[in-house]
């Protein structure tokens, strides 16, 4: 199939990639879109582990508040260069993970942060709980490693399903951005607040509070 303008501006609007690695990925492709779109994904995501031993030591520190100043995240994500730093692309892509911290509340960045305390605590809790489904101890184990899964994926920012595309992780979407941007990015750390968090909460006193109404 012949490729066009038309197709190639299609697949640079969908991937962000440049003009010529669309044509290239559309000739490659016979002129199938998605066939082409992930064509290119292999290819960034392999650019992307090349770049990713890189240092990277610029980037920014995102305030974000959310929720009527409920909820606030600080979040350092760097890359290589502050001219990549101060680009839109990479102060959105910024702005997104702050968001997604705001909305996902992981505890930690990787799974390699959570302490071995941690883990050992959550496998012990998970192996009771297959235990007392009656399931055999022969498959336990594995159970308990594939629920273990699940736990990074709730607390573990990068395993987390991105809020903005539930079908990509935020390791992926790091990943992406490496491709199109060109640099190494890594997400350093965070710090998330939520107001009251912690503390025990005041419960409302139904009575006491009918009869302040009352002399009012």
């Amino acid at each position: 199939m012949a490729v066009t303008a038309q197709m190639v501006k299609e697949l640079r609007e969908k991937t962000g990639a440049g003009m010529l690695d669309c044509k290239k990925a559309l000739d490659e492709a016979n002129g199938d879109i998605d066939k082409a779109s992930e064509i290119l994904r292999e290819k960034g995501l392999a650019a992307a582990a090349k770049k990713a031993g890189r240092v990277a030591t610029e980037g920014a520190v995102e305030s974000y508040i959310h929720a009527g100043g409920r909820i606030g995240v600080l979040v350092e994500i760097n890359c290589e260069t502050d001219f990549v730093a101060k680009t839109d692309q990479f102060k959105e892509f910024v702005r997104d993970v702050a968001m997604q911290i705001a909305a996902a509340s992981p505890r930690y960045v990787r799974k390699e942060e959570v302490p071995q305390e941690d883990l050992d605590k959550e496998r012990e809790i998970l192996r009771s709980q297959a235990l007392n489904e009656g399931k055999p101890e022969k498959i336990v184990e594995k159970m308990v490693e594939g629920r273990l899964g699940k736990y990074y994926e709730e607390y573990c920012l990068l395993e987390q399903s991105y809020i903005k595309d539930p079908d990509k992780t935020i390791a992926q979407l790091v990943n992406e951005k490496i491709s199109t941007i060109g640099e190494n990015i890594s997400i350093r750390r965070f710090v998330r607040f939520e107001l009251g968090e912690g503390l025990e909460k005041k419960e409302d006193n139904f009575v006491e509070e009918v009869m302040a109404q009352a002399k009012r």
